[in-house]
């Protein structure tokens, strides 16, 4: 392997700055994290119940996964009211509750908001439905005539993310075939139209409603897809059309169009206006990151999520060149960079790293009979690469779990799958359901392990969850839970969110990376024989009792207080 040590990159101190800078925030996925009331659904309530666990962890902020008014086609990110919480999951008072008691254990929130598509249930939709063509109503969406002697044909050759067509022909009230909308997801979920004013008025209503309860920002769901190159013409390559951002190539027309930067920082001036340091993270699924920086520029979005990162296989050349190109990119705009192992919509980061996945962020999800990980060897790397990531300055994002250590749902019968890619797909992508299996807490109790106490499930957990559950691994020394909370609070007590960063020339190459965060060194094995280490005291390991005066273990990771 060569690494370029001229290319290596230096990120400096950057102390007492914006809590988001170097935050740690914890995603919930609030259908599976803690259920109340007993009807398999996870709700606010039960969010609230344990919040007192997420303090003890060791977190900043929550970012709460989609919760608002929805039928639910698509968990959520199919909203029906932007301004009102679904009852799936409680109600607004329900919300006030979370909010003043995350407040309390100083403990920000985070809300996820969806503004490419509606659900075809929100009464925007439903208005422009009933209204005619070319009516104030049916401006807020994408409605177009098709092609073709009749119409018959779709208005371009764009196709959903989730498989088939972006386009849905609707039915006139008299019965015959009306105008086609366009969605770029589920042909429940249709785009909105944001070279409409209004569009961006009733947006900007939308996130005061939200800062007006006190919530300290939002994560931004596909904000790259919310512009459209006008005209809606054809994709060049329609064996393309669906493949989304291709590096390299010249923005499709369905995505990353300059139309949508104007929008964010109208976003950014509301932010701005309210006390607090409320911020916005962005899905902008861009790269490289270099053009994903745009986003991030001082009156943009305060950050993305790191997809490259997140996209980089665990090899050191790989890493090496990410983090890099991430330093470069982010610090050029005076952004913090984000480092992320594991979401709602990927393979979880302890079955990934078991070795049977090629493409990391691989959302096609593994089933029954896909080739099973080794689940301790994904762990053990799981752990060690946790311990890696925890200390790069930056923002960090956990998904609810990893600090449990669970792996990946990969036996999840298909009569279960709610995912619209499985249906839209006839099965040939299981999708996402394995990552959102709900959370197991007390071992034992009902057959969902304390998520509730009737044992009803939206998913059903693997048997192999129980081993996981909290309360057996809280105050157990070599547990992953108590690894994540000694990691967790070195990393506020050493400020290594807010530290300095650059590679230790000794410990790089085709079996290690060393990098030091001020006088931390943190090092890990990629090779498959012990590597000796600098004098100093061992303050993290990701295997448990490891000793200053031993090697570094294979697949192992530790933070080091060099000796002076």
């Amino acid at each position: 392997m060569s690494i370029d040590l001229s290319t290596g990159a230096r990120h400096e101190s950057n102390l007492n700055s914006e809590w988001w800078r170097s935050a740690v925030i914890y995603q919930i996925y609030p259908r599976s994290f803690a259920d109340s009331n007993g009807d398999g659904m996870g709700d606010l309530p039960g969010i609230t119940s344990r919040l007192d666990s997420l303090a003890a962890l060791g977190i900043d902020a929550i970012w709460l996964s989609p919760f608002m008014r929805s039928p639910q086609k698509d968990a959520g990110y199919d909203v029906s009211d932007y301004q009102d919480i679904d009852p799936l999951f409680g109600d607004l008072s329900d919300f006030d509750s979370l909010v003043s008691r995350a407040h309390e254990l100083n403990i920000r929130v985070l809300v996820d908001l969806v503004p490419n598509h509606t659900s075809d249930q929100h009464a925007w939709f439903q208005a422009a439905l009933r209204s005619e063509p070319g009516s104030e109503a049916r401006a807020f969406f994408h409605f177009k005539d098709g092609k073709g002697e009749s119409g018959e044909l779709p208005p371009n050759n764009w196709v959903s993310m989730f498989g088939g067509p972006a386009w849905t022909r609707t039915t006139n009230a008299d019965g015959t075939p009306g105008q086609w909308y366009l969605h770029l997801f589920d042909s429940s979920q249709p785009d909105l139209n944001w070279e409409n004013p209004k569009v961006e008025e009733a947006f900007e209503e939308i996130l005061r409603f939200w800062l007006d309860r006190g919530v300290d920002g939002f994560r931004v769901d596909q904000p790259h897809a919310m512009g459209k190159a006008s005209g809606l013409p054809d994709h060049p390559d329609v064996a393309r059309a669906g493949a989304g951002f291709i590096e390299g190539a010249a923005s499709p027309p369905m995505w990353f169009q300059e139309s949508v930067h104007p929008i964010f920082r109208k976003w950014r001036a509301i932010l701005d206006s309210y006390e607090g340091d409320r911020a916005m993270c962005g899905e902008a699924y861009v790269l490289p990151l270099s053009f994903m920086a745009l986003w991030v520029r001082p009156d943009e979005f305060h950050q993305t999520f790191n997809f490259r990162f997140l996209d980089s296989e665990w090899k050191p050349e790989t890493l090496f060149n990410t983090i890099n190109e991430s330093f470069q990119a982010f610090d050029g705009v005076g952004a913090p960079s984000t480092w992320v192992l594991s979401n709602h919509d990927i393979i979880r980061h302890a079955t990934r790293l078991g070795g049977v996945t090629g493409r990391p962020t691989a959302s096609n999800g593994i089933g029954p009979n896909d080739p099973q990980p080794d689940r301790e060897l994904g762990l053990k790397r799981a752990r060690a690469a946790t311990l890696f990531t925890l200390a790069l300055p930056g923002s960090m994002y956990l998904y609810q779990g990893e600090e449990l250590g669970l792996p990946e749902h990969t036996t999840l019968e298909s009569k279960y799958r709610k995912d619209p890619t499985f249906a839209r797909t006839n099965g040939e992508r299981v999708g996402r359901d394995g990552c959102r299996v709900p959370l197991p807490w007390e071992s034992g109790i009902g057959a969902a392990n304390g998520f509730n106490t009737t044992g009803k499930s939206w998913l059903p957990q693997p048997e192999i969850y129980a081993i996981y559950a909290r309360d057996q691994q809280d105050g157990v020394p070599s547990s992953t839970l108590e690894l994540y909370k000694h990691a967790l609070r070195l990393r506020k007590d050493l400020k290594l969110g807010e530290g300095s960063f650059e590679w230790y020339p000794l410990l790089l190459g085709e079996s290690s990376l060393g990098y030091r965060n001020g006088t931390i060194l943190v090092v890990h094995n990629f090779g498959t024989e012990p590597i000796d280490l600098p004098a100093g005291e061992i303050l993290a390991s990701s295997f448990y009792g490891m000793t200053s005066g031993q090697a570094l273990a294979a697949d192992q990771t530790v933070w080091l207080r060099m000796a002076v």
